[in-house]
């Protein structure tokens, strides 16, 4: 969140980890991070989608109402672009204010906004994937009673050269951030966010879903500490167990049955996740080559062989080795996670003694690392980016004027701006109706 000239999803940001590689399209290099969704009919009415955004912080993590923006006449010019969160093959994602008062106030509604430019999108191939991706997120977040552990999308919309994907603002960034401060994690919190990730992949493998790209960088800490999951990019729904033999993920992180062309599904869900537990405890994955630039064959050869060394510096105990190398197992038959108790071999394996699945699922027990803010809309979470204004991106030209009604309803159908958007065909418009 690749054995072959692959490349990235759109949003399939990295840092230490090698590039996220999809088979579809050509290698890319960019870096950063991704998003989620939730879905209500298009009908829903504009009062409706006003009341959703006040609601209070605890009711917004149980409910989420996801629109077509073109019911309100949305577009990027209804909001204020602090910053840049993430860049990516396809565009960026912008921290944004909505502009419905005149003054920054605590009420004020901050959220990440995914910019994706169509030319690059139909270019690289990757129509369908684009579509699949928020399709799959509309299922997740109205189906899975575990919603609130991924990153949820409010609204789409688009216009002749871009689509957006209007997301929820998670401030506490990405684990990779804090795991890279701390260097490792203890037992303890490697343990709270491993049983985070449990009940995500829980939510997902229930509606038979596939996610295909874990890692620290996917997952972003919310307020109370809790983790999301996001980028939806390489997953997929694959219907009664089955497979699919997509070549994409973080090199680091693959599964065997991938690098291999097997054919993969559920299991391979659960070898990202041994990986992801030993990069807790000691601080870096079991497979990887510290020359980024030797490509992917070395770390891809490490991992068929499945040769495990646990360091003394590392954070590991007789247990947390016991698991890892469960899930570490090539042959997935074998593999916990993915045998006949399936999910339950690993909520009771004595690793999680002490955990309270029901509590941690409400989000009652306390976090570990609460994010520190200073304001309301505070990226100082996130790695920092150029600044970027919304004259910069494509489809809008110089300021003209600089008059707003100051007393405008959140969404409205008429929006004067300082922005005009430039009129043109868009040849692309019917290939993603659903935005």
């Amino acid at each position: 969140m690749a054995a072959i000239s692959l490349a990235q999803d759109p949003f399939a940001f990295n840092h230490h980890h090698q590039t996220s590689y999809n088979n579809n399209s050509p290698l890319s290099t960019d870096s950063g991070h991704s998003s989620s969704l939730t879905l209500v009919s298009p009908s829903t009415s504009t009062d409706s989608f006003k009341q959703h955004h006040k609601l209070n912080y605890q009711e917004q993590q149980q409910q989420h109402v996801y629109c077509q923006g073109k019911q309100f006449g949305l577009s990027l010019r209804d909001f204020k672009v602090i910053c840049t969160l993430g860049t990516g093959t396809f565009g960026k994602v912008l921290l944004v204010r909505l502009l419905d008062r005149p003054h920054p106030s605590k009420q004020d509604r901050y959220y990440a906004i995914k910019v994706l430019a169509k030319t690059q999108v139909v270019r690289l191939k990757q129509i369908e994937h684009v579509n699949s991706e928020k399709d799959l997120l509309a299922t997740v977040s109205s189906k899975s009673t575990l919603s609130r552990f991924y990153v949820s999308l409010l609204c789409t919309f688009q216009d002749h050269l871009n689509l957006y994907l209007l997301q929820e603002f998670v401030e506490g960034g990405e684990l990779f951030s804090h795991l890279r401060r701390a260097g490792k994690f203890s037992a303890d919190t490697s343990k709270f966010y491993a049983s985070n990730v449990v009940l995500a992949f829980e939510g997902l493998h229930s509606l038979d879903i596939i996610y295909r790209d874990l890692k620290p960088e996917n997952l972003l800490l919310s307020m109370n500490g809790y983790l999301k999951l996001t980028d939806f990019g390489f997953a997929k729904k694959v219907a009664n167990n089955g497979r699919t033999w997509t070549l994409c993920g973080t090199p680091e992180y693959l599964a065997p049955e991938i690098i291999q062309s097997k054919g993969h599904g559920k299991a391979a869900d659960w070898w990202a996740f041994g990986i992801l537990i030993y990069e807790m405890l000691a601080g870096h994955p079991p497979f990887f080559n510290p020359d980024c630039s030797a490509g992917p064959f070395e770390i891809y050869e490490k991992i068929l062989a499945a040769q495990l060394h646990f360091p003394p510096t590392g954070n590991f105990d007789h247990h947390s080795i016991d698991l890892i190398s469960r899930l570490l197992t090539v042959d997935r038959s074998k593999r916990i996670g993915n045998l006949k108790a399936g999910i339950q071999d690993i909520k009771n394996h004595p690793w999680f003694r002490g955990v309270d699945w029901d509590l941690l699922s409400k989000q009652i027990i306390p976090a570990p690392i609460l994010p520190k803010l200073s304001n309301p809309g505070d990226p100082s979470n996130f790695d920092r980016y150029p600044n970027v204004e919304l004259s910069d991106l494509p489809g809008f030209n110089q300021p003209i004027h600089h008059h707003r009604h100051l007393q405008t309803p959140y969404f409205h159908h008429h929006h004067p701006s300082p922005y005009s958007p430039i009129i043109d065909e868009d040849p692309y418009r019917h290939l993603f109706e659903s935005f």
